[in-house]
This record gives C-alpha cells, structure tokens and sequence, in this order.
C-alpha cells in the first residue's frame, strides 16, 4: 500500500512539474511575441511591409534596365536613377552598391518603419525590392536634384540667393530635429552633407539616405576604405577617430554644411596644407572679419546680424568637444529668437593652430577678449567685468 501511495505521489508530482514547465514556456513565448510585435509593429505592419515591395521587373521598366541615360548619381551606397511607374509616377530608384547583411523579412520590417518616418524635409521611402541578390530602394523623385549640383556650380549658385540658402538651413535643422527627437525612431544620419540634402520644386530642402547606415550596415567611406560610414571633411572627431557617434555627431556634419552654405565653397577646396572651411572660418571669426566668409556672388543684399548667426552657430557646431555643441533643438531655437544670446565657440576640430590669429587683433585692441561678437557689425566686443556672459533663452 505505501508503495503505491509513493508511485502515485511520483506520479502526480511529475505531471504538476511538467504542467508548470508548460505553463512558463507558454508565457515566456507570449512575453517574446509581445516584443517583437512591439518591435516591428502589428498586423497592420506586417501587411504594409508587403505592400512596400517593387517587383524587380517593374523597376527594371522604369529605369530602361538601370540606364545610364536614367542615372541621377551615384554615392557611396549606390547608383540613382530616374524611372518612371506604369501610373505615370516620377521615382528614384537607388540600387545599392552591397547586398545587405539582413534578411529579408528583417530588412522589411525596418523599412515598414522608415517608411513611417513622414516630414517635409525628409525625402520619402516608397518601397524597395529583394530579389535576384538585388537590394534597391524606392524614393520620391525630386526634380532639382542635389544641393551640391547648385552650391558649387558657378552659374547655378547665383540662384541661391540669402533667402533661399537660409530657408535651406532652416529646413535641414528641422530634418535633423525629427530624425533625433521627434521621430519614432531616433536616427543618427551619420552621412549629412550637400550631396546628401535635395531639393524640391520650390527649393525646398529634403534630407535623403537617413538610416541607410543602420538599415543596410554600411562600413565604407566616401572613398570606399571600408572603415566607418561618412565622409571625410563632414565626419565629427570623435567618430572619425574612434567610431563613436551620437546625435553631436550629426551636429558636427550640420555645421560644416551651414558654413559651406553661407560661403559657397566645399570644406576641402582649400589648398594649403592643414586648412580647410572650417579652420578659414575660425581665422576670420578670431580676426574680426567674419563678413569675409560670405559668399561673394550674395551681393550687398542680405541681413548682416542673419549671417553672422549663422556663422556662429556653424562653429557652434563644428566644436572638437561634442558636449559643448548645441542640440538641433537649440540651433532652431537660435533662428526664431534674435534675443537669444549664443556662447562663444571654442577652437574647432580640425584646426591648425596658428598663435598670429588672435595675438594680431588682442594687441591692437587688449580690451577685446574675442570670446563675444557682436552680429550687427561682425566684430569683438568688450569684455565684462568679472568675464561671465549672461544668455537669456526666450522664444519669439
């Protein structure tokens, strides 16, 4: 009798543990769907990711087999071309130059998600296509190509006036706002420049290849080295060096751009050895003569306090220590408030020290500390007393 009782005791305890091992295996199958459900969205998402796809024969179609007749460009994630939809609908299809390192239905679950990504100021994803090895994405075509085809062209410059180059950096701040605090997803672009901003019918400018680097796992330059996604000359310090990036890095790239904008001149078109933009910008900041920047073909017609805003704020930007660059939000906040009173940039990243910059100017001038500029006249203005700056941040 005690035996039995013993084997039924067995008996019994073995069903309860193996119902409990059940019960917990269920719940912690429940507990990974519930995450990647909250991951790559619900049903609805799923769905979309199909409806996102192209057929390779489609945009085969569309762009006369990828014809260099077609081609817009190419960069360092592939060739675009200009095609043309059955129903008549302008795109760009950009045909990437690697395949990419995730699987397919991986790949399409990012993409529902960048797709979802919606602003004025972003160019936007309408699909992409997986097949036959092929990796290609799908965009709205924008009919006036590039920044970099107007900024640095001799003739098309001169439709760049101050009004439509300051609507343009305007435009970017707040693409980049979106994609670092805004969004559903927080985007380190990792890739800003001229080439990368496009523009619209009416000039308006759309960032393109956000989210490239994390979608499709880039490891290449410009230049092909397979080092780090970027390009030299726009690549902050810290993530030229040691790969590190954040949304300061962003901001980096951010005011190389706005002081090309306002020069009308690339960060590498200088020919002595260690200068760039960037550090011939610094010079005429700690000089006094900052107007001397502007781009020549502008004239005498623009608001001088407006540039010189923006001169400051691109060194602000283009800061070596990222802690002491300004957010996107801050930068935006700066363009609507003239009463905001910015800090004096710190030497820039990149610059080669030439002690002759400021002791020229401080020995003319010793009660000038150079640390405050006024934007009305782009010079110097004297120091305090106890050498502190008082900032007001107020919105207009």
């Amino acid at each position: 009798m005690e035996t039995t009782s013993i084997v039924v005791i067995t008996i019994v305890s073995a069903l309860a543990l193996l119902l409990i091992s059940i019960i917990c295996f269920c719940l912690l199958m429940k507990k990974k769907a519930v995450r990647a459900t909250d991951d790559i969205g619900d049903g609805e998402d799923i769905r979309r990711s199909e409806s996102l796809l192209f057929d390779l024969l489609t945009l085969r179609a569309a762009t006369d087999n990828f014809s260099d007749a077609n081609k817009l460009g190419q960069g360092g994630f592939g060739s675009v071309y200009k095609g043309m939809l059955l129903n008549g609908q302008e795109v760009a299809v950009k045909r990437l130059a690697r395949k990419s390192r995730q699987g397919v239905e991986e790949l399409k679950n990012e993409l529902v998600l960048v797709a979802k990504l919606q602003h004025r100021n972003l160019v936007k994803l309408l699909g992409c296509c997986v097949e036959e090895e092929e990796r290609i994405l799908v965009y709205e075509y924008v009919p006036n190509t590039s920044l970099n085809n107007f900024l640095f062209d001799p003739v098309k410059r001169l439709i760049l006036n101050w009004d439509r180059r300051y609507k343009i950096i305007s435009g970017i701040a707040r693409g980049l706002l979106y994609l670092h605090e805004d969004s559903r997803l927080r985007i380190i672009h990792r890739d800003l420049k001229a080439s990368n901003i496009l523009l619209d019918g009416d000039m308006n400018p759309k960032i393109s290849d956000f989210g490239l680097a994390k979608l499709f796992g880039v490891d290449q330059t410009q230049g092909n080295t397979n080092r780090i996604a970027g390009t030299y000359g726009y690549m902050a310090p810290e993530y030229a060096k040691h790969g590190k990036f954040s949304t300061r890095s962003d901001v980096f790239s951010f005011g190389v751009l706005v002081l090309e904008i306002v020069s009308g001149r690339k960060n590498s078109a200088f020919h002595d050895r260690g200068t760039n933009l960037v550090s011939h910008a610094w010079k005429l900041w700690n000089e006094g003569s900052t107007m001397r920047l502007v781009d020549q073909t502008l004239g005498e017609v623009h608001p001088v306090g407006e540039v010189l805003r923006c001169i400051h704020m691109g060194l602000l930007c283009v800061q070596e220590d990222a802690t002491k660059r300004p957010t996107m939000s801050m930068v935006l906040l700066s363009f609507s408030s003239n009463s905001m009173t910015l800090p004096a940039p710190m030497q820039p990243a990149y610059f080669v020290a030439e002690s002759s910059i400021r002791s020229g100017i401080l020995e003319t001038e010793p009660n000038l500390c150079a640390r405050e500029w006024d934007e009305s006249s782009g010079k110097p203005v004297p120091c305090s007393v106890n050498d502190v700056t008082i900032s007001e941040l107020e919105a207009r």
